[in-house]
Order: structure tokens, then C-alpha cells, then sequence
């Protein structure tokens, strides 16, 4: 059984973990960078969590950091592109949830969102194919180049290929996002998800630097979480068995590959198909991490050229140390259920 002491140990990480962010989201260039992101989180904490105080001191946080959102971002560039365009969908929907509304540019994204088709948003029309695996990486140069290129345009370097979990988990977030703020990327969440049959069954790893299995992960964790409404809902393992399967199977060799930013997302997301404190496997990887936190607060790396990974495992881990105050079982596209039950059938994975 989890004792008391667990319990406050976790209590004291989550909130060493949330200092962190906030104080992380404080610096300039990283709010520049990452802000809508951290708004996203700062809402879920403030909406989500079991604790009421730390739903209060999370929107004390996001609110403020909103605010400053709001003050960087009074209006759409005149010459915004499709990646700028969906960030500020993004951070305007999380400081609007936050209570820090701006009526004028809300009006100017629902006018600018249409001037890109689908596959600038998604680098694909998933109306019409599935994730592909033709999507070229950012190269070295700097240069991000046509899909299906396989030379850089600028340095002619050969580039490397995003694989097709990760173009297929991005559609998804992008998809739900949107959603969220009434808005489309010229695609539907129906659309991106529909491709869910193809995309299983989910390989385990065969070697810790295995790209495919680290894609998966997050393909896997991104369809519980723009299912359940990020954390508000729990689910069935009935409508995702494989997906429940690939969680279950796997979490430990997320704890031998020593990654808080994963080992936090499988917590968070095992949760949410019902597993309690107790599980054997949550309790594992709660074990995990409480024993490889920061002495600042933090998770994993801090000091890498990325401000993504800077924080982000931070984040993970400390959404995997939470208790949520679910509301009961339940969808966030309620009416992809029979879908998912159909899909459910095909699988050939038991619950």
C-alpha cells in the first residue's frame, strides 16, 4: 500500500517540479519559445489535479504568465506562416481558458487559419492518405525543406526522415487543439484518428535508441491524451486494448532507458485507464521518479541547446506524479466510441 510518506514525498516533488516550471517559463527567451506549451500545462494543472491547492497555485501561475502571453502576442504578423499561425491558435486558446481573453486577435486567427491547406498545418491531408514517411527533418543548415525532398535545397546534405508516428501524433495534438478553440487546420481530429487501424500493431523495442519505439511511445500516449481530454476523462481499456497492451508491456523499458520524460507520460496515461497508486507498475516508475529528480526541482537535462527538452521531461514527470480528479469514464469526441469499439474488434488484443 502507499503509505503517508510516499504521499508526501510525491507531494514535495510535484511541487519542487512546479517551481521549476514556473521560474523556467519566467525567463524570456524560453517563454518566447515554448510559451503557449507551458500555458497548456500551467491550465491543465490549474483544472485537473486532485489537490486544490495546487489546482490554485497553478492558475495563480498560468494566469500570470498569460498575461505577459497576451502583452508578446497582441497581434497576428503580417506575414505569419502556418507554424506561426497554429502556436498562436494554440497559446491564445490556453490563455483564454486561463481567464486572459483578447477578443481582437482571436478574430484575427479565425480569419488567418484558412489561408493554409491542411498539409502545412500536418505536413499531410489526412483526409486523403495515412501518416506518410516521406516528411524531411529540419536539416543541420537550418533549411526545413519539401516533403519528399531527400537532398537539402540549401547545402545538399542527404536529410533524414521524421518517422511516421511522430507526423501521425503531431496531426493528432494539432487536430484536438483546434478543435478546442472552435477552429480546423483544414483536417478533422475524425480525419487524423481515423487512421488508428493502420498505425497498429505498436512494436516494443528491440534496442534502447530504437526512433521507432521512442515515436511509438508518444503515438501511443497521444491518442489516450486527445481522447481523454488530457487527463479529464478516463478510459476503457475495451475501446484501446492495444494501446493499453503497449503501456502495460512496456513501461519498464522506459525505466531502463533512464526517461523521466517517458516513464511521466506512461504513468499519466496507465492512470487514466484506471490503474491505481498501488499497481505494481505505478508504483514502480513513482519510484523511479522521486529516486532521479533535480536537486533544482527538475527533471533529465537542463542545459541543451533545446529549450524543449529543458523542461518538457520536467513536465512529464511531474503529470505522471499527480493524482487527477477524473470525471468518470468518458470521451472527449464522445462520438468516436462506436469507432473505437469497432476498431476495438479488429485488433485481436483481449482486455
Amino acid at each position: 500500500m502507499i503509505g503517508k510518506s510516499n504521499l508526501l514525498e510525491r507531494e514535495e516533488a510535484i511541487r519542487r517540479g512546479t517551481d521549476f516550471l514556473y521560474h523556467f517559463a519566467c525567463e524570456k527567451k524560453n517563454f518566447a519559445g515554448w510559451g503557449s506549451d507551458l500555458l497548456n500545462w500551467f491550465y491543465i494543472m490549474s483544472s485537473r489535479a486532485g489537490s486544490a491547492k495546487l489546482r490554485r497555485l497553478a492558475l495563480a501561475m498560468g494566469q500570470e504568465r498569460a498575461r505577459q502571453w497576451r502583452l508578446d502576442h497582441p497581434e497576428l504578423p503580417l506575414e505569419a506562416d502556418a507554424n506561426t499561425i497554429y502556436d498562436l491558435i494554440y497559446g491564445s486558446d490556453m490563455a483564454d481558458r486561463l481567464g486572459i481573453r483578447d477578443h481582437v486577435l482571436t478574430a484575427q486567427l479565425r480569419a488567418a487559419v484558412r489561408r493554409f491547406p491542411a498539409s502545412d498545418y500536418l505536413w499531410f491531408n489526412p483526409a486523403a492518405e495515412p501518416p506518410p514517411a516521406d516528411v524531411p527533418e529540419q536539416c543541420a543548415c537550418g533549411e526545413w525543406n519539401a516533403r519528399g525532398r531527400k537532398t537539402c535545397r540549401r547545402c545538399r546534405k542527404r536529410l533524414a526522415m521524421i518517422n511516421r508516428y511522430q507526423v501521425w501524433y503531431v496531426a493528432l495534438i494539432r487536430t484536438y487543439i483546434t478543435y478546442g478553440s472552435g477552429l480546423t487546420l483544414g483536417a478533422s481530429y475524425r480525419q487524423v484518428l481515423k487512421w488508428l487501424p493502420r498505425m497498429r500493431p505498436y512494436r516494443s523495442s528491440l534496442v534502447p535508441s530504437d526512433p521507432d519505439f521512442y515515436d511509438t511511445v508518444y503515438a501511443v500516449t497521444h491518442v489516450v491524451y486527445t481522447l481523454n481530454d488530457y487527463d479529464l476523462y478516463q478510459l476503457s481499456p475495451a475501446w484501446l486494448p492495444d494501446e493499453y497492451e503497449f503501456l502495460t508491456a512496456n513501461l519498464k523499458e522506459a525505466i531502463a532507458m533512464d526517461d523521466p520524460e517517458m516513464v511521466g507520460e506512461f504513468l499519466d496515461t496507465l492512470k487514466s485507464f484506471g490503474l491505481g497508486n498501488n499497481h505494481t507498475l505505478i508504483r514502480v516508475g513513482t519510484e523511479y521518479l522521486l529516486s532521479s529528480q533535480n536537486e533544482a526541482g527538475s527533471w533529465g537535462r537542463t542545459n541543451t541547446r533545446h529549450i524543449y527538452r529543458n523542461y518538457h521531461p520536467t513536465l512529464c514527470a511531474v503529470c505522471g506524479l499527480l493524482d487527477y480528479s477524473w470525471r468518470g469514464q468518458g470521451l472527449s469526441f464522445p462520438e468516436l466510441k462506436p469507432s473505437l469499439k469497432k476498431w476495438a474488434k479488429l485488433s485481436g488484443v483481449s482486455t
